[in-house]
């Protein structure tokens, strides 16, 4: 009696939160989630998070550095949902009140490897003048209730946000079964599984 075939693939990701860049900013820490449809599930990691809090390097850049591990695994029948990591970025304002300094999204890479993602942050905007004095006055500035809207199109036509900093991810992602299932995630020669890959004009 032959074997019978797998059923679900495996999504292994690891890296970290790297770093930031907010030139008007300082002192703030970030906090992670993943989103991600109804056939997936986590089996392994974590798949929220929060840093610490972070002051600018004292060199040219002036980066935020936090190099804040992420390390989590899924299973799914179905690459529709793939997963998206939301990112939501705080610090004190003048009145030392903790407040939203940019959220942003990327989906987790497609392809196994390593991979270097440098995510656009935005913040919703107050629509009227007096909105925007009265959200200052009283440390209230607008954020979402739920981070996870950053992830989802419904209803983000409606929002008014401003650009504000970047964020730079490292992501090591390993893939497993998904040629078995029928999906192509790469070279022939991976199998299913890939580490990082040979950067060009080096031998193999």
């Amino acid at each position: 009696m032959a074997a019978a075939g797998p059923s679900v693939f495996l999504l292994m990701v690891n890296g970290q939160v790297e770093s930031a860049q907010f030139p008007e900013y300082d002192d703030l820490y970030c906090k992670y989630c993943f989103v991600y449809g109804q056939d997936w599930a986590p089996t392994a990691g974590l798949e929220e998070g929060i840093s610490q809090i972070t002051s600018k390097s004292q060199d040219a850049r002036r980066a935020l550095v936090w190099n804040f591990p992420i390390d989590v695994t899924f299973k799914s029948t179905n690459p529709y949902g793939w997963p998206q990591i939301v990112l939501s970025v705080y610090g004190p304002d003048v009145f030392g009140n903790d407040v939203v300094r940019g959220y942003g999204a990327v989906h987790v890479p497609f392809s196994p490897g390593r991979h270097k993602k440098t995510i656009p942050m935005f913040v919703p905007e107050s629509v009227s003048k007096l909105q925007k004095f009265t959200s200052w006055f009283m440390g209230r500035r607008p954020e979402y209730t739920d981070p996870k809207v950053v992830a989802q199109g419904e209803g983000r036509e409606v929002t008014r946000v401003r650009s504000q900093g970047f964020v730079t991810l490292l992501f090591n992602v390993v893939t497993k079964d998904m040629r078995k299932l029928g999906y192509d995630t790469g070279p022939p020669d991976t199998q299913g599984v890939s580490g990082p890959s040979t950067p060009q004009g080096l031998p193999r």
